[in-house]
């Protein structure tokens, strides 16, 4: 079943040309295959090296669009610093990043080379369809890495499904839905900000899916492009 999402009309008006994809890969295998992750991440890493500069980073106007959505959000990028910018910050210190699986390894190397925050989640504990909405004051989520789940102190963005909040939006994701290695069927999502236009999100999506199989097997679904409407 391909994901279905919707915009409450409150996160519509507040947000009319914010773009959400989403891309899903099924019958993965799971086992960690080091010798492509490897290669891949090599290839990645020397390209961004190439391209960019830690000093001029800032200025990036992809860089920009996620930090202007955050202080939209009410969040410190310089504190909290979307997930791209996070992971090229680090290449760019000359350290590596964090290896975690094929699969979540594989996104990260795509949410890096395109600096657009990506989520992964498995799909089989996902309840279709999904909403983007602001958190209200019964809502609880608990992130992963989190010990336990907490209510929000503002107003958040959020991406829920019919049971509950799948991530804050852009950036923290729910510990009950992520990869681990149970995981057979993947949803890719990628998040837009104001300014990024809608085939920046759609070709890290893309390439999300693409690096998943070459790492990992499956079989890729269709991109789905969702925008308020």
């Amino acid at each position: 079943m391909e994901p279905i999402l919707a915009w409450s009309k409150e996160a519509a008006t507040h947000f009319p040309d914010l773009v959400v994809c989403t891309g899903t890969i099924s019958d993965i295998k799971f086992e960690q295959h080091a010798i492509m992750v490897e290669t891949l991440k090599e290839t990645v890493l020397a390209k961004m090296r190439r391209k960019h500069e830690l000093e001029l980073l800032k200025n990036d106007a992809v860089v920009r669009a996620y930090r202007d959505l955050y202080w939209s959000l009410g969040i410190d990028p310089t504190k909290t610093r979307p997930a791209g910018e996070a992971l090229l910050r680090r290449v760019l210190h000359g350290d590596d990043i964090p290896s975690i699986s094929s699969v979540v390894d594989a996104y990260n190397l795509a949410s890096l080379e395109t600096i657009i925050p990506l989520s992964g989640f498995d799909l089989d504990r996902v309840s279709l369809p999904l909403e983007i909405r602001f958190s209200n004051e019964s809502d609880e989520f608990r992130g992963i890495g989190m010990n336990r789940s907490i209510k929000f102190q503002q107003k958040a963005l959020l991406i829920t499904d019919t049971r509950r909040i799948l991530c804050v939006y852009p950036y923290r994701d729910a510990n009950f839905t992520k990869i681990s290695d149970e995981t057979r069927n993947v949803l890719i999502v990628g998040y837009g900000a104001p300014g990024i236009s809608r085939d920046q999100v759609v070709d890290a999506v893309k390439k999300a899916l693409t690096y998943i199989k070459s790492t990992a097997g499956g079989i890729a679904g269709i991109v789905n492009v969702f925008q308020p409407r």
